[in-house]
């Protein structure tokens, strides 16, 4: 089985926004609306001794996502290789996905009627590219591939951290699959982080 998906680093991540910007340019996403979103986390502790982390975060591309359960037109779908996206022209701007997503991974562009949400750069990985947020991050946080093939990026990553130091979200039966990579010395996972919007 094929699962495209993220591994990010949030030990490299420096919070320069970079990801943000570029999903922005490359996707011609409108003001105040994001496909990816980074948080701040923290600061934690007391002083001298206090942890802040970054924590980008998109769509999580649910195994069994509640938001593909919801919509009534089949705009949201899963793709054979794992990855969640919006057809734009089935969608009726109805809200219920966005309603489904414990994630608050989805914006509505009132312009246009519809939902929108990362799409992982489809028209680039369709020309043998990664997603941009890949691809600017200067910090070499993220990693993008098939976490089902144990010699891609991501599995290599996972496999390199240790699994006592890599978190995903919270899971309520969608069964996330994006990871991220999160050592003590950085900061301690927060299980309920808050939601992107």
């Amino acid at each position: 089985m094929t699962q495209k998906t993220m591994v990010i680093d949030l030990d490299r991540c420096i919070g320069c926004f970079a990801c943000e910007v570029a999903c922005k340019q490359e996707n011609n996403v409108a003001l105040g609306v994001y496909y990816n979103k980074v948080l701040s986390i923290g600061p934690m502790g007391k002083f001298p001794d206090i942890k802040q982390y970054f924590l980008p975060s998109i769509c999580q591309c649910c195994k069994d996502a509640p938001c593909v359960k919801v919509c009534p037109t089949g705009a949201t779908y899963r793709t054979d290789d794992g990855q969640i996206l919006v057809n734009k022209e089935k969608c009726i701007g109805c809200k219920m996905c966005m309603a489904a997503c414990p994630y608050g991974a989805r914006s509505y562009n009132a312009d246009t009627n519809v939902v929108e949400k990362c799409t992982l750069c489809q028209h680039l990985q369709a020309v043998g590219e990664k997603p941009a947020c890949v691809k600017v991050c200067c910090a070499k946080a993220r990693f993008f591939g098939d976490i089902d093939d144990p010699e891609s990026d991501v599995s290599k990553a996972i496999a390199a951290a240790g699994p006592e130091n890599v978190h995903s979200l919270p899971d309520s039966g969608n069964h996330p699959t994006v990871r991220y990579i999160l050592h003590k010395k950085t900061g301690d996972w927060q299980s309920n982080p808050p939601k992107m919007l």
